[in-house]
């Protein structure tokens, strides 16, 4: 994504709040967010939502599933305001990117929602953007939308990802699981 060719965050910030009205008011909504949420028993990413401080899934999972849709909304925002897939994956902490795959995961609920309520879903794994820093672009458009701070406890910059990261390979590796949990030498 280039900054200098994205519209004002002001604008991709005002449009983002428009979408995300109406997808929390569309009919399916609520079977959206049941069928979301009860993904969370296939939850089982090492290096996504781990990296939140005491991450517990059922008291985390409400709060960052909103997050996830503002996510959601802001890069379908940036879609249609400038007509480009790539300039509209912008950067997502990896905790929030990871909720926005268990949305997606739900592609019949979710596609009837962008549908009737007109956004273009927005993410390709080898497009995406996990490198989110506070004061950036997302933070301002975010800013803009909401009117507040992204909670932190989510909205981790890159770096903070990195260091918690290093924490969890160097635990993953103690207990016999390499690469983050991508390999175990456990024989059943």
């Amino acid at each position: 994504m280039s900054t200098s060719t994205m519209p004002a965050a002001d604008k991709v910030g005002e449009r983002a709040r428009e979408i995300l009205a109406a997808i929390t008011a569309d009919p399916e909504f609520s079977a959206f967010e049941a069928a979301t949420l009860e993904y969370s028993s296939d939850w089982q990413c090492f290096t996504g939502f781990p990296t939140i401080s005491q991450w517990n899934l059922d008291t985390d999972k409400v709060p960052l599933f909103a997050e996830g849709l503002r996510a959601i909304a802001l890069k379908a925002a940036a879609y249609e305001l400038t007509g480009s897939e790539t300039d509209a994956e912008l950067a997502l902490p990896v905790p929030v990117d990871e909720m926005t795959h268990a949305m997606i995961a739900q592609p019949q609920l979710l596609g009837r929602i962008a549908e009737r309520t007109g956004f273009t879903l927005i993410h390709q794994t080898d497009q995406e953007h996990t490198d989110y820093t506070g004061g950036e672009y997302t933070h301002a458009a975010y800013l803009a939308a909401w009117g507040t701070e992204p909670p932190t406890r989510y909205w981790l910059d890159k770096a903070e990802v990195d260091r918690r990261l290093a924490i969890l390979a160097e635990k993953y590796n103690s207990i016999g699981f390499g690469r983050s949990g991508r390999e175990h030498a456990i024989t059943f």
